[in-house]
Parts: C-alpha cells; sequence; structure tokens
C-alpha cells in the first residue's frame, strides 16, 4: 500500500510540475493565457493570411474533391473521405458535448463567437498539415503507408541542415503521441454519463467491454479502423444533430435572440466572465481542444488516403474543423443557450449538456448517452493508429511489436473508468499540446514549399477545365 501510494502521489507531482510547464499561462486583466495556445492561433493567423485565406476560398473546391470518386492510380490505403472520418472520429467527442459547455459556463455565450473563429481559422492550420502528411509520407513494401508530422519534422530541418536536431524532434513527437493516444478522458465520460443515466456503476466491467470491442477493430489495422469510422462518423453526427435540432425547434422562437446575445458577449461581455479577454480564451481555447488544428494527430490519417496529389488531400483535410468547431460545436452551444441549461448551479461540463437535453424531453439524456459512447468509442479507436504510427516511428514495423502496442492499449483503455484518475487525464492533454511544439515549428518552416504547391495544383486545375 505503501509503495502504491508513494507511486501515485510521484506520479501526481511529475504530472503537476509537466501540466505548469507545458499550460505555463502569463496573465493579462486577471485571465491566464496559456502560451501553448497563442502559438496554436498565431500559426493559423499566419498560415490563413500567408496562403490568402485558402480557408474560405478552398471551401468549394474541398467539397467537390469529396465528392468525387477518381481515384485511379492513387496509392495510399484508405478513400479520402475515410481519411476524413477517421480524422473526424478522433476530434468529434466528448470536447463537442462536454467541452463547449465548460466554456460557456467559464466565458459565457460570447466564447461560442470566438471558438466559430478560431476553428475557421484551424482550417488553414489543418490544409497545411494534411498537405505535408500526404506529400512526405512513406509507402512501405507491403502497400501499407507510414506518414504524418513525424516524417514531415524530419524532413523540414534536414533541408536546414539540421538533421540531428529533425531525428530528435520527430522522436519526442512520436513518444508525445504514443502517451497522448491513450483514450483514459473518453472512456471515462462514457461510464460516467452511462451511470447517470442508467444507475450501472461496474466500471471494471465497463472497462474490460470497451477493451473488447476497441481490441476487435482495432486488430485488423487502419483498414478496419477506416471502415467502422466511416460508418460511425454519419451514424453519431447523425444522431447527436437530430436530437439537437429536436431541442432547437422546441425554442425556435428564441433563435434570433440567443445567436445576438452570442455576438453580443463576444464584445461586451460580462465582468464575471472575466471580460473580453476571458471570453476569447475560452473560446479559442475549447477550439483549440476540438478540432485539435496544429496538434498533428490528424495528418497521421489523412497520410494514408489515396490520392495523386497531396494538396488535393489538404482541400479536404480543412473541412474537419469546419465540421468538427463551426458546426458541431455551434449546434451544442445553441442547445446550452437557448435552454439556459449553462445558468443552472451545481452542473458541470457533460451534465450542463445533459441538463440542457433533459429540460426538453426527460429521455434525451439516454440518446446524448448513445451519441457520447459512439463519439468516444470512435475517438479511442482513431487516436490508437496514431498512437501505433508514433510506436512503429520508434520501433520499426516488427509485427511482433506492432500486437505488443495493441496489447497494451486495450489494457490502457480497460482501466480507463476506474474514477480518481485527474492525474492521468493531465498528464495525457500535456502529450497532446506538446505535439504542437514541434509540429508547428515544422509547418512554419516548409511553408513556402506549401505555397508554392498549392498555386502549381491551382494552375493545373484551370488547365483541366
Amino acid at each position: 500500500m505503501t509503495t502504491a501510494f508513494s507511486f501515485g502521489e510521484a506520479f501526481a507531482n511529475l504530472t503537476s510540475q509537466l501540466s505548469a510547464v507545458v499550460f505555463y499561462a502569463f496573465d493579462i486583466n486577471g485571465v491566464a493565457i496559456p502560451l501553448v495556445l497563442i502559438w496554436l492561433i498565431s500559426g493559423a493567423l499566419v498560415f490563413t493570411a500567408y496562403l490568402g485565406f485558402i480557408n474560405v476560398r478552398g471551401f468549394g473546391h474541398a467539397i467537390s474533391l469529396l465528392r468525387s470518386n477518381k481515384r485511379s492510380g492513387a496509392k495510399g490505403e484508405i478513400t479520402p473521405f475515410q481519411a476524413l472520418s477517421t480524422a473526424l472520429s478522433g476530434t468529434v467527442g466528448t470536447g463537442n458535448i462536454a467541452g463547449v459547455a465548460i466554456a460557456i459556463s467559464l466565458g459565457g455565450p460570447g466564447a461560442t463567437f470566438w471558438m466559430i473563429v478560431a476553428g475557421l481559422l484551424g482550417m488553414s492550420t489543418k490544409f497545411v498539415e494534411c498537405t505535408l502528411a500526404v506529400k512526405y509520407r512513406q509507402l512501405n513494401s507491403d502497400g501499407t503507408v507510414s506518414g504524418g508530422p513525424m516524417y514531415y519534422i524530419k524532413a523540414a530541418l534536414d533541408k536546414f541542415n539540421l538533421p540531428l536536431l529533425g531525428s530528435t524532434l520527430a522522436m519526442a513527437f512520436s513518444v508525445f503521441v504514443i502517451f497522448g493516444s491513450a483514450g483514459f478522458v473518453h472512456v471515462n465520460q462514457g461510464f460516467v454519463q452511462m451511470k447517470s443515466v442508467t444507475g450501472f456503476d461496474n466500471a471494471w466491467l465497463f472497462g474490460a467491454l470497451y477493451a473488447l470491442l476497441v481490441g476487435a477493430v482495432i486488430i485488423g489495422g487502419l483498414k478496419s479502423i477506416a471502415r467502422v469510422t466511416s460508418a460511425l462518423v454519419p451514424l453519431m453526427c447523425g444522431i447527436y444533430l437530430a436530437a439537437s435540432l429536436l431541442v432547437m425547434f422546441s425554442h425556435y422562437s428564441a433563435i434570433p435572440a440567443a445567436l445576438w446575445l452570442i455576438v453580443q458577449s463576444a464584445f461586451t461581455p460580462e465582468a464575471s466572465y472575466g471580460g473580453f479577454i476571458g471570453v476569447l480564451i475560452q473560446g479559442f481555447r475549447r477550439a483549440a481542444y476540438s478540432n485539435e488544428a496544429g496538434i498533428g494527430s490528424s495528418p497521421i490519417a489523412h497520410a494514408a488516403a489515396q490520392v495523386k496529389d497531396p494538396v488535393s488531400q489538404g482541400f479536404v483535410g480543412l473541412l474537419e474543423p469546419f465540421i468538427d468547431t463551426v458546426v458541431i460545436c455551434t449546434i451544442t452551444a445553441l442547445v446550452i443557450i437557448l435552454t439556459g441549461a449553462y445558468q443552472t448551479p451545481g452542473l458541470d461540463g457533460v451534465q450542463i449538456t445533459s441538463g440542457a437535453f433533459a429540460s426538453v424531453f426527460s429521455w434525451f439524456p439516454w440518446v446524448l448517452m448513445v451519441a457520447l459512447l459512439l463519439f468516444g468509442f470512435s475517438t479511442v479507436i482513431s487516436w490508437s493508429y496514431y498512437g501505433l504510427t508514433g510506436w512503429r516511428y520508434l520501433v520499426g514495423h516488427n509485427p511482433k511489436l506492432t500486437q505488443l502496442y495493441k496489447v497494451l492499449f486495450c489494457f490502457i483503455v480497460s482501466i480507463g473508468a476506474v474514477p480518481n484518475v485527474m492525474a492521468v487525464f493531465d498528464f495525457i492533454d500535456s502529450m497532446i499540446f506538446l505535439m504542437a511544439v514541434p509540429n508547428i515549428l515544422a509547418l512554419y518552416l516548409l511553408l513556402p514549399e506549401v505555397k508554392a504547391d498549392l498555386s502549381a495544383y491551382w494552375k493545373k486545375q484551370q488547365q483541366l477545365r
């Protein structure tokens, strides 16, 4: 008992110190502004301006590419739609349900406006990430693909004659993504919602069943994951959006006032929410957590897409923050604001969203539970592939080591529902946001290259018309 307690205490202390470094913040008018958030948002602003607002002018082309099935001769493992579905399943999760509620409870309705702005800016970051992921991927002899930030991080620093630094940062990114892939948060939040709705309180059994389902999917590799996520993403989004629209319809007369409140509160917020800076930071923080633009996770999935031109997958990738943040997070915010659930004392996170649905129909928490479980499950299986890619970058493609990773991953999932693991949550968050440091550095270094590739791509498209 003493040893276990000592280890737990030591781990909690380590996590606390790590989190303090990763989320180091400076203070403006009493509002803490994390440096890592500035790193993400400033990158998105630079990429948007440098590429001539590609997030806006490339939106229509992105839709047309997604609808096209022309992939003859294209190398890769999965279709562009499956790559988008896998990436979306990794970002659409508890952040869209519980995270939005937290942002509004801390920053007020105005946080929604800045969340949308950050989501739109994040589309440019995704474009750059996904383009580079395909450009610098490796096609293996067995037909599989190895790709992601670790590959273009190494390539970027090699171009600047810093191969040792490139290798170090690429390996560091791989370590971060391996630890960041642990699905504790999603398993835990799914269990909490199931317990509150059904009364089921066996955390160990829940975790074991969850791990078995995850294992059944990931044992088949990326193609198996892509098949499941391409079916799950439309289903889970459909269920959640249908439920949300029903709640919004029951308050349809208040929608114009809610939209005006969002805009008004974004620029003239109440002091209790931290003023203008506090509201802006809450919105940007939630968008960063939600769509992960700049983190470097999604490019790992997009790298495997069956495309001839890397830029085309960049366009498909920019749709991700739009769907995740601009659409799903905004609808969640409207449900919470229309029902006034964020003003209910004693509720936090997913409880606020659940209370919003329950205020209209008492049985709606069941719908939310199903949506949350689907969101969480799809996120866990997508991140299993991200972690595996980092693992393979470090130890190679040895089949036995690959299976070892999958077994370890399922074991981690099985204990994710056990309570009192806040130190683990903080550790995983730290790992995920540490991924952004080398990733965005590489994006800056390779940005002129992306712009040149984009110009060549546009010229080619004009010739085909």
